[in-house]
């Protein structure tokens, strides 16, 4: 039990420096009056396709990073939903370290970054597409309420039109259970120093996710111990080619990197097929779900979570029925 607890803290740790770099950069993003280039960036017509680039490399932190600058406002929805797809944790590093010959080891390697990348840019796309009205960024070049180049009459136009959206998603938030007051607000340091802004606070932010992590880490790295890894693969192996997706993305999609792990190892002992195991990669984004329905905005994550099995068992179907034609 006591590697239980090791695995966790060990696992909380890796992710600290991101999510320490992440508060540093939202608060660099909310004060900064050069912010309007950041966001662009982040917000721009590549976010999805590098949101997925991102996403492929075997680093939970990146999914976590994703959903925290979604509930920021400093990300679309299609560039979040870029990178949960194509998260994979350490999926990637059993494959490659596995006992299988080095082409089927490198094949099962280039499917799943080409699957995922592939899925995860044009989901993320079609996204933005669709939710563009719904889920667009704040108007750009303006921090706390203060424009950063406007003048004369286009800054108070600009200026209103900022509090006016700001009022509209604040009532929203409150309508739809989504508020987070203390993410929301858009003046929450405006007298702390600098040092307060951009140390303190995004230590102690990052100490509160990462309490809140080890005690979800702890508790599904229990689950895991008490069922068995190795029963969890071989109910994998015993389900069945056709149930494989469905069992597959319910363990995938299990906040913690033990999910990937075991999606992996079960595929390298042959019991289940490239259908099960894109299905659990894809709807696999390790912790990420974990930042995404925090406090505020639970309702939401767990749509944007239940969306994203849906859609990863029906590509894992997809590629099941595609593995017969060939």
């Amino acid at each position: 039990m006591w590697d239980v607890v090791l695995d966790a803290l060990f696992d909380t740790l890796k992710l600290m420096p991101f999510l320490f770099v992440l508060y540093i950069l939202i608060e660099l993003l909310e004060h900064e009056t050069s912010v309007g280039k950041p966001r662009k960036a982040l917000t721009g017509r590549w976010a999805p396709l590098v949101g997925a680039a991102f996403g492929i490399l075997p680093m939970c932190g990146f999914s976590v990073m994703a959903s925290k600058l979604y509930r920021h406002r400093h990300v679309t929805l299609g560039t979040l939903v870029a990178v949960l797809l194509a998260t994979s944790d350490e999926a990637l590093i059993v494959l490659l370290l596995s006992s299988l010959p080095w082409r089927p080891k490198l094949l099962a390697v280039g499917v799943v970054i080409v699957v995922k990348l592939v899925l995860g840019t044009v989901c993320g796309y079609l996204c933005d597409l669709f939710g563009k009205k719904r889920l667009a960024p704040l108007p750009e070049g303006h921090v706390h309420g203060a424009p950063a180049h406007a003048h004369g009459a286009e800054t108070a136009r600009a200026e209103e039109h900022f509090h006016a959206h700001a009022h509209e998603e604040e009532e929203y938030a409150h309508e739809t259970g989504d508020c987070d007051c203390a993410e929301l607000s858009p003046c929450e340091h405006r007298n702390e120093s600098k040092f307060m802004i951009y140390f303190v606070s995004p230590f102690v932010h990052m100490m509160q996710v990462a309490a809140f992590v080890f005690l979800v880490n702890l508790a599904f790295g229990a689950l895991f111990f008490l069922l068995g890894k190795e029963n969890v693969i071989a109910f994998l192996r015993g389900s069945g080619y056709w149930f494989q997706p469905l069992l597959c993305v319910l363990i995938g999609v299990i906040p913690n990197c033990a999910a990937s792990v075991v999606l992996a190892e079960t595929f390298v002992l042959g019991g289940i097929g490239y259908g099960g195991l894109l299905a659990g990669l894809l709807a696999g984004a390790g912790l990420g779900y974990i930042a995404l329905c925090e406090k505020g905005m639970l309702r939401r994550g767990l749509c944007i979570l239940g969306g994203i099995a849906l859609f990863s068992a029906a590509a894992g179907y997809a590629i099941c029925a595609l593995t017969l034609l060939i």
